[in-house]
Order: C-alpha cells, then structure tokens, then sequence
C-alpha cells in the first residue's frame, strides 16, 4: 500500500506546481462563454470543473488519461489465460496518469484483497432493510453503515493537518473500493438467491471474486465484469454520479459520505437507472408483439409507437457523443465473441440498425447512437443474471474506480469547497433589460 501512496503522492505534488503556475500565469483568461439557456438548462457545457481521470470526447468517446477504450483492452494486463482489462489496472492508470506493470496491477489486486473485510453491522444494517427494498437503496445504507469506519472521519476529528487530507481520502478509497463487491454480492444473494451467501475467494482479482460471490463462476462471466467495471468506471467529472461525489467531498465530507452521495446520484432514471430502463423496455416490445425475437420491421414500428405517446427510446443519445458510444461497441464485440446467436443480444443489434435512422429523421437529435446502457443488460441476461433492477448496483461499484481516484486528486491538489453562483429569474430580467450586471457576485 504505500508503494502506490508515495507514488501517488509525489506525482500529485508534480501537478499540484503546475496547476499553480498555469493560474498564475492564466488566472484570468476566460474560457468561453455562458448563455442564459446553459444556466438555466443544467449548466450544459459550461466548463468550470477540473477531473484529471477522464475526458469524454465528443467522437472518440471516453478517454482515460488520454487512452480510448480500444486502446485500454490492447494495453492494460489482462487475467491469466483472460483477453479483457482487468480495473485494477484503470484504476492506476486513473490514479496516476500512465499505464500500469503486471506488477503494479497485481500489487493493487493484493491491497484489496487485504482491505476488503466488511464489518458485521454492516450485513445487520443491510438486514434490518425490508427484502423489497431496492437494491440501490440498500447500496447507499450499506456504504452510510461503512462510514463507521472511516480514517478521514476519524482523523479529522482529531485535529489532521490540512497537508494529511489526502492520506486519509486515499486510505477511504482503497478501503471503499475493497470492500464494495462484498456488500454488494451479499446484497443481490440477500434478495435474489434466498440470503445463500457466498463466502470471497482471496485467490482471485477483484472482479473475479465479485462474480464468484454472486454465484457466477464461469470464466465468461468473470471477463464480462472485468470489461464492464472497466468501461462503467468513470465518464469526466460533470456527470451526476461524479460530480456529487466531487461537490460533497468538497465539503471535506469524508469519501464513504461523498460517494453515498454520488449513488444517489445514480440511482436516478436519467443516470445509471437507465440500463433497467433498456431491459425493460425490450421485455415490454417482446411481450406485446408475442415474439421472442422481433423482426427490424417490428421494432420500427414499436419504436415509432414509443415516440408518438412522448416517450424516449432508453439507451440512445448522449449528452456530449456525436457518434456510437465506444463502450457500447466494446459490449457488441464481446457478444458477437462469446454468445452470437442469444435471441436477446441480437433483438439489441437490430435496435441499433432500427433505431438510428428513425431519430434521424425527426431532424432534432443530434446524437442518434446509441449509448453505454443500450447494451450491458442484455449479455448479463445471457449468463443469468436476470434481475435488471440489481444492474444500477453493479454499475455503482465500477463507478468507484473513477470517482474515488478523482476525489484523492481534489484532496491532493487542496481543491476548495464548490460554491457557484447563483441568481433569481427576477435578477435575470433586470439584467436583461441593462439595470443590473447579473455577473457580479
């Protein structure tokens, strides 16, 4: 553990100097513009936040420290005998800005390992939850029952050195991300499997053993999760899940309280609650048209039918993607791999030659292609994991790698409490009619 903290902590130092020079030199250039519509419409595309983890590029898609999802299935270590990346090694690379050893890989999978004991009140906390609870919601109570735990939280009441904040964040993190596929196999047992819960094999990398505790031990499976804790990791710094764990962790709230924060974020239908909505979607075209395995000309017409009653099509367009999400492409590459010929996984390829040129054709969409979530439910399906509202869960514990490794950058770098400015729609009519400068503070 500390052979990465040292290296972690002196190349923060390294940008921690060049940040200072660059606002020293630069402070006060501006950086575009802001409309009225961006600051009433969800501040869409006003830069005002620093990530260092990821950049989301509007036609290659994600990139980790500068590497494509293509790049990072080439050059990121893979499991013995495995072909798909193993997050351990995005999670260095996010950590610290360049590509990972074996070596380097294998010593974070060792830290986890040791890390990843969960207290029993945490199971009992879980368990005092009704069984109908959803799995999101007994997610963010579990991590609320971890925060017991907590060195930041404890080390801060003691008087830590403003210097130290990012020891402490840093050791949060190693132990969050430890320690979540624990609560979160023991969780999908508790509601699905009838509370048969499967004990953690040291022996395995971190996602391995989170499919083994769920009761997938097939090595497919184990690559489908090292690909999509990969691919679901992280997404730049402005999305809802980052960008609240950012927000509260900038309150000094330790990394347990500000990523509970961020899955709340998550859990919503126009974030990470999205993937439920594909699968179920699908089983509702399914279900209507009496076939398990719709023609193009059927899903047009359904598609046509979701649009006319205002409905959107779940898993298509992208707030910032110009083109087919690369995480969708690398999904599609593992089923035309692994299961070509699932009903389900091909019905999900003939959205995607349907879907498209249907919002084309309203002229309105600027980005018809479809997204992450068009994809990851189907092939979990394939392998039995059925339980779509369990998918948001999954999708919470890789985005662990990429907001946890952001928030050790913010302590590191002493980034300051997030407080923008805000005004009154009335100030916004002054300002428009010249009789006040709805800029100042």
């Amino acid at each position: 553990m500390e052979i990465l903290k040292n290296k972690f902590k002196n190349k923060a130092d390294e940008v921690g100097n060049e940040i200072k020079e660059l606002l020293k030199e630069h402070g006060n250039k501006k950086i575009g513009e802001v409309t009225l519509s961006q600051v009433y419409q969800g501040m869409r595309g006003i830069t005002g936040l620093v990530s260092e983890t990821s950049l989301l590029d509007a036609q290659e898609g994600i990139k980790f420290r500068g590497y494509t999802i293509p790049e990072l299935k080439e050059k990121l270590p893979k499991a013995p005998g495995g072909s798909e990346p193993l997050p351990e090694g995005l999670f260095y690379l996010m950590l610290m800005g360049s590509l990972p050893e074996e070596a380097d890989v294998a010593h974070i999978t060792a830290v986890l390992q040791r890390r990843s004991h969960v207290p029993n009140h945490v199971f009992a906390t879980i368990e005092a939850l009704p069984i109908n609870t959803h799995p999101m919601t007994q997610f963010v109570v579990a991590i609320m029952a971890l925060q017991t735990e907590s060195s930041f939280a404890s080390r801060y009441s003691s008087g830590m050195n403003k210097k130290d904040y990012w020891d402490a964040a840093f050791d949060d993190s190693l132990d969050l991300i430890a320690r979540l596929p624990r609560v979160a196999a023991y969780i999908y047992r508790r509601k699905y499997k009838s509370g048969q819960h499967i004990q953690p094999n040291g022996l395995l990398d971190w996602s391995g053993n989170f499919a083994h505790m769920m009761g997938y031990d097939s090595e497919e499976f184990k690559e489908l999760m090292r690909l999509y804790m990969t691919i679901h990791a992280d997404h730049e710094g402005g999305n809802v899940s980052a960008h609240t764990t950012h927000l509260v962790g900038s309150a000094l709230s330790d990394p347990y309280l500000s990523f509970a924060a961020g899955m709340n974020g998550l859990a919503g239908p126009l974030h990470g609650l999205a993937n439920q909505e594909v699968i179920k979607w699908i089983y509702e075209m399914r279900e209507q048209l009496g076939v398990e395995e719709p023609s193009k000309t059927q899903i047009e017409e359904y598609v046509k039918k979701t649009l006319s009653e205002g409905k959107v099509v779940p898993g298509y367009g992208h707030a910032v993607l110009r083109k087919t999400d690369p995480r969708f492409t690398a999904q599609m590459e593992f089923g035309k791999k692994h299961l070509p010929n699932d009903p389900l996984v091909k019905t999900v390829w003939n959205i995607y030659e349907t879907v498209p040129p249907i919002l084309q054709s309203m002229g309105k969409i600027k980005n018809p292609w479809p997204n992450i979530d068009a994809h990851s439910g189907a092939l979990l399906v394939h392998y039995g994991m059925v339980e779509y509202e369990f998918y948001t869960v999954l999708f919470g514990v890789s985005r662990a790698l990429g907001v946890l490794a952001s928030l050790c950058w913010d302590r590191a770098l002493n980034f300051p409490l997030e407080r923008p400015k805000s005004v009154t729609t009335e100030l916004v009519k002054l300002w428009l009619d010249g009789k006040d400068e709805i800029w100042g503070d």
